[in-house]
């Protein structure tokens, strides 16, 4: 007896600055070549990072109608509009982290209701399983744009710096978009002598780290990065147990640290106090200290120039009171009044869908995640990874996301 037709679908982006895909066409033809029985659905899109026809020659079916696809991928939050009942949906929700505290600073798409969001999957009975949540037993992401998201703010924060140095800037990486193009533009690129403190030690910071070492900023120790004159420019990347301390002056310890992260504080300032310029990359969650108060930074006298990676807005970056757009991505707040100013002040790069700008590069490294560490366990025997992500299911929360109800029922 034949295995009967299963259908997936790739819906088209809401977010209107949004050009990536959860799975480019190349993973079409893996998936149809692994599983013969299996039809791709694409919904037609003018502004995806790859055409129609792209998918159409590897496979896809054309089509602006999903309701056939028993599950819905799609990259970043959908309208609840277009939302069908009974459905599948996996895609980022930006939603897991919310609670009561977070109400007015979740990321994602602008004016994109997280409350309404929820509460439209719930009346729908929609199975929602987020992306950020399909982890390994050591709670390590296997999904995520990461790399893409650091390569892309390191690449901006450093053209901001130029900008600063009165020097020309860079083409921008969403008009290059080439990741090898970007990457010979910095190579050829002399940086004057300055500081570059990074925070992280996920994949946001390692795509930090690999634009840096292309350039002439050279690594140091963060005893080098705090007590030597130095006379070229350096970065220094702080993990996490360099940038936060427990609070009863334990030993660090990761996995406690993600357990109980109210019990630890932030030991960033003696780094940021030598900083000219700082990216952050680490990953935060709204129990985690902040890198640094706004009181804090009046002892910051050197720093010029933040690039926020994480984009946690009013996070753990307070110099971060909004997010900034591919389009433009800079703004200056007055280091006093933490107000937003024309062009003077400290210099911010805040961009909160960074990966947008290389978009076919990060699609197609997503793409293979989906391909190799998600698919297989949807259709297949799951080892727990894809019911630890799903949020939502027949009407309700499940038990691991039951907090979110309180989140809905704010005003």
């Amino acid at each position: 007896m034949s295995k009967p037709i299963e259908t997936i679908g790739i819906i088209k982006e809401s977010r209107p600055d949004e050009n990536r895909a959860p799975l480019v066409p190349e993973h079409i033809e893996k998936l149809k070549s692994k599983y013969p029985n299996l039809n791709i659905i694409v919904q037609p899109s003018k502004k995806r990072c790859f055409s129609d026809d792209e998918y159409k020659s590897k496979g896809a079916i054309i089509n602006e109608d999903l309701s056939d696809c028993s599950i819905i991928f799609g990259v970043k939050e959908i309208d609840t509009g277009v939302l069908m009942n009974n459905k599948t949906y996996i895609f980022f929700s930006h939603t897991y982290k919310l609670n009561k505290e977070t109400l007015n600073n979740a990321q994602g798409t602008p004016g994109m209701d997280k409350k309404e969001l929820l509460k439209s999957v719930l009346e729908k009975k929609i199975k929602l399983i987020d992306y950020e949540n399909i982890r390994d037993k050591n709670s390590s992401r296997y999904l995520g744009f990461g790399r893409f998201a650091g390569i892309v703010g390191c690449y901006n924060t450093l053209n901001l710096c130029l900008e600063l140095f009165n020097k020309q800037p860079l083409a921008r990486a969403h008009r290059i978009n080439s990741y090898e193009r970007l990457i010979s533009n910095l190579k050829n690129l002399y940086f004057p002598n300055m500081k570059v403190l990074v925070t992280g030690d996920g994949r946001v910071a390692k795509g930090v780290i690999e634009v840096l070492k292309q350039t002439n900023i050279k690594e140091v120790s963060k005893e080098k990065f705090q007590n030597d004159n130095l006379d070229n420019p350096v970065f220094c990347n702080l993990e996490t147990k360099d940038y936060v301390v427990s609070n009863l002056n334990k030993e660090f310890d990761l996995n406690h640290f993600i357990k109980y992260p109210k019990e630890y504080k932030s030991c960033a300032l003696q780094y940021l106090e030598r900083a000219d310029v700082f990216i952050s990359a680490h990953y935060w969650d709204p129990a985690s200290p902040k890198i640094f108060n706004q009181d804090d930074l009046k002892n910051l006298n050197d720093l010029k120039v933040v690039g926020d990676i994480t984009c946690d807005v009013d996070g753990s970056v307070p110099t971060t009171i909004r997010s900034s757009t591919i389009d433009k991505p800079n703004f200056y707040i007055d280091r006093n009044t933490f107000k937003e100013t024309v062009d003077e002040g400290l210099a911010i790069m805040a961009v909160d869908n960074l990966p947008s700008e290389l978009p076919r590069d990060s699609s197609r490294e997503f793409g293979d995640g989906i391909v190799s560490e998600v698919i297989p366990y949807i259709f297949n025997e799951d080892d727990g990874r894809i019911l630890n992500a799903t949020i939502t299911q027949n009407g309700s929360f499940l038990e691991k996301y039951n907090y979110l109800n309180d989140y809905i029922k704010t005003t």
